[in-house]
């Protein structure tokens, strides 16, 4: 008789909730699932201000490709460019804070502003 361990408990638990919140999901959607909400007014305005002493700048973006992300919005942070992405469900995120999202592309400008604590922006290293 073989006993259960916590880890084979956790594992079984995992994998449970992991297929309900799928199926949920999927039934939740349904055939007729919204795309993602469309860019407000907010999102899609430029900016150029000086936060916290860093000048962030913003604008929509017309070009695609890799840089923007397919998000069609620049940020810059005293002149460098903050890699900035839209979520699906219509927040944004950029690299410096990859795993909190914001409403507009300013409030993550100005996150990221806060999180680099006076620290240069680096730009990220294209392959």
């Amino acid at each position: 008789m073989s006993r259960i361990t916590r880890r084979r408990a956790l594992g079984a638990s995992a994998g449970a909730l992991a297929g309900l919140a799928v199926a949920g999901v999927a039934s939740a959607a349904g055939p007729s699932a919204t795309p993602a909400p469309r860019a407000t007014a907010a999102e899609r305005a430029a900016f150029d201000e000086v936060y916290q002493g860093r000048r962030i700048q913003g604008a929509p973006s017309h070009h695609g490709g890799h840089h923007d992300h397919g998000s069609g919005y620049q940020v810059h942070i005293d002149g460098k460019e903050l890699h900035v992405m839209r979520n699906a469900d219509g927040t944004w995120i950029s690299v410096v804070n990859h795993y909190e999202t914001f409403a507009t592309p300013l409030a993550v400008a100005r996150a990221a502003v806060a999180e680099l604590q006076g620290a240069a922006l680096v730009p990220l290293a294209l392959a």
